[in-house]
C-alpha cells in the first residue's frame, strides 16, 4: 500500500471512532517513517501517542508509521493492512485515554510485552512481568497469544505436575533446578495459539529482600494425558 492510500485508510478509520474517545487528541497523522526497534531485528514501531504540553489538560498527537507497516508487509502478500492499521490506531488512542484517566494499565502491558519478547529471544527478563498481562482466570495471565499460569511454591519443585487444559488433565515433568522457572508446556491438545507457560516462583517474603535473586530459568516439557483423564 502506497503512502497516499495509507493516509486515506487512516482518515477513514479515524471517522469510525466516537468523538468522545478522541477528546484531547490534537491530530492523527500518517508518517512515511520506518521506525525499527533499536534492539530486536525484524521488529518495528507501528505507531506512537505523543503527549503535548499545551496547557489545556492532557493532549496528544497520534502518529502511525507507514514505513514500518510496509517493512512488516514486505514478505507477506496477504498482509491485512486494514486490520493492522485499525488495531494500531485503537492501541494508540487507548494510550491517550489512559493518560487522561491517569491509568498505567496499558504502559504496564506494553512493558510486559517487551519482557515477553526478551524471554522468547533468550535475553534477560523480569521474573514477574507476566502478572502485568491480562488476567483471564485466577492466576492465569495472557500476553498476546501466550498464557502464563502462576504457581507459587515454598522452594521445592514437583517432579511432575498437572495442568487442566480444555477439560482434560495433562501431566508433565518439571526439571529440577533454581527458581523462578518459566516452563513451556508442549503437546497440549487442542493446540494453543501461543505458548502455555507454567511460572514457578517462591512465595514472596521479607527474606527475599535480603538476598540476591537468581535470574529466571526457562525450560520446555511435553504434556501427556494424566492417568484416568478423559480424552
Amino acid at each position: 500500500m502506497e503512502f497516499r492510500a495509507f493516509e486515506r485508510l487512516l482518515a477513514r478509520l479515524v471517522r469510525e471512532i466516537p468523538e468522545e474517545y478522541l477528546d484531547g487528541v490534537v491530530s492523527v497523522e500518517a508518517s512515511p517513517r520506518t521506525v525499527p526497534d533499536p534492539l530486536h531485528r525484524g521488529v518495528f514501531t507501528l505507531g506512537e501517542c505523543v503527549p503535548l504540553d499545551l496547557g489545556e489538560g492532557v493532549t496528544s498527537r497520534v502518529i502511525l508509521y507507514h514505513g514500518s507497516f510496509r517493512a512488516l508487509a514486505a514478505d507477506r502478500g496477504d498482509f491485512p493492512w486494514r486490520d493492522e492499521v485499525w488495531e494500531t490506531l485503537l492501541h494508540e488512542v487507548r494510550h491517550h485515554m489512559e493518560w487522561r484517566a491517569h491509568a498505567d494499565a496499558l504502559e504496564d502491558f506494553d512493558w510486559a510485552a517487551q519482557q515477553n519478547f526478551a524471554r522468547h529471544e533468550g535475553a534477560p527478563f523480569d521474573p514477574l512481568f507476566h502478572r502485568a498481562g491480562e488476567a483471564v482466570a485466577e492466576d492465569v495471565f495472557r500476553l498476546d497469544d501466550d498464557l502464563f499460569v502462576d504457581r507459587v511454591t515454598r522452594g521445592d519443585l514437583p517432579g511432575t505436575d498437572v495442568l487442566e487444559w480444555h477439560g482434560v488433565s495433562h501431566q508433565f515433568d518439571v526439571p529440577a533446578g533454581t527458581l523462578p522457572l518459566f516452563l513451556v508446556v508442549e503437546g497440549l491438545k487442542p493446540r494453543p495459539a501461543g505458548e502455555v507457560v507454567i511460572v514457578y516462583r517462591r512465595k514472596p517474603g521479607l527474606r527475599l529482600l535480603l538476598r540476591r535473586h537468581a535470574p529466571p530459568r526457562a525450560a520446555h516439557t511435553r504434556a501427556r494425558p494424566a492417568p484416568g483423564s478423559v480424552r
